[in-house]
């Protein structure tokens, strides 16, 4: 199996298949089925970096640019000097870090992350009370339980005093610290491939206060937000009555994705 080596000298497994326009797709457990499915059309390299996160965290690196640079290297890993980059919810977000950063991309997917007016300071809320209760577990629930992610791939925030470690909660702090400020309306005309943005219309996720008492509004920003992104060169599509979790799946999500990466692709 090839491997990827990331900015930690830490390796990442690479799965490849089919043959035609190369396609960097970041799949979880429950969307592996991904890269079989874009085969059929594609020179598809799927990677796992949430599952590798998990088990190899990067605390005090996991920064928007050491995560964009990571990509690229497993673009070049794959032998990509060009192709198209789709993720999902913190990997969509770390799509948009990857275009702003490389003249590399001939597309980008952000699935489940809006592309405008991102909800940047709320995640830096949920990641930091989250990290402090990795600090400070209650000792009356001991670590009983093996450390998962949650069913959409990332972190098991409900959980996470019971399961996840300090270093884990910590690189994604560090991550949304990078983030502080991050005007992703300025950084725009730096995306110059065709794009396209895909959320349910659901996307929404209320945090209690233990966890920051933020809402993450990832479908409102998208929705209220559709015609300047498509001013801005964006496709725009809105999978009515999903959510994070059912919006991401391959059952739901190819219909247009597929179709979406073979026209704009073919066409270059």
């Amino acid at each position: 199996m090839p491997q990827a080596t990331l900015h930690d000298d830490s390796t990442i497994d690479l799965t490849v298949a089919g043959s035609g326009p190369t396609v960097l797709v970041a799949v979880d457990e429950l969307t592996k089925g991904l890269v079989d499915e874009l085969a059929d059309t594609f020179h598809v390299v799927g990677f796992d970096l949430t599952a590798h996160t998990m088990a190899t965290p990067k605390p005090d690196t996991l920064t928007p640019d050491n995560l964009a640079a990571d990509l690229l290297a497993i673009a070049d890993a794959a032998g990509a000097e060009r192709f198209a980059y789709y993720g999902y919810s913190w990997l969509a977000l770390a799509g948009l870090q990857l275009a702003i950063r490389t003249d590399r991309l001939d597309a980008l997917v952000m699935g489940g992350y809006p592309p405008l007016d991102g909800p940047y300071a709320e995640m830096l809320a949920v990641t930091e009370a989250t990290h402090q209760l990795s600090l400070n577990p209650k000792p009356s629930e001991p670590a009983t339980q093996p450390a998962q992610p949650a069913q959409d791939g990332e972190i098991d925030w409900e959980t996470v005093e019971l399961t996840v470690p300090e270093p884990v909660t910590r690189q994604f702090m560090t991550l949304y610290q990078g983030l502080r400020g991050f005007d992703d309306r300025a950084a725009q005309p730096a995306v110059q491939c065709p794009r396209l943005a895909v959320v349910g219309s659901a996307d929404r996720i209320v945090y209690s206060e233990r966890w920051g008492g933020v809402t993450v509004d990832l479908a409102g920003p998208v929705v209220r937000n559709a015609a300047e992104l498509r001013e801005l060169g964006w496709d725009v599509e809105v999978l009515e009555g999903l959510d994070h979790l059912t919006a991401m799946q391959p059952a739901n999500l190819l219909p247009v994705l597929e179709p979406w990466l073979a026209n704009v692709l073919t066409r270059r």
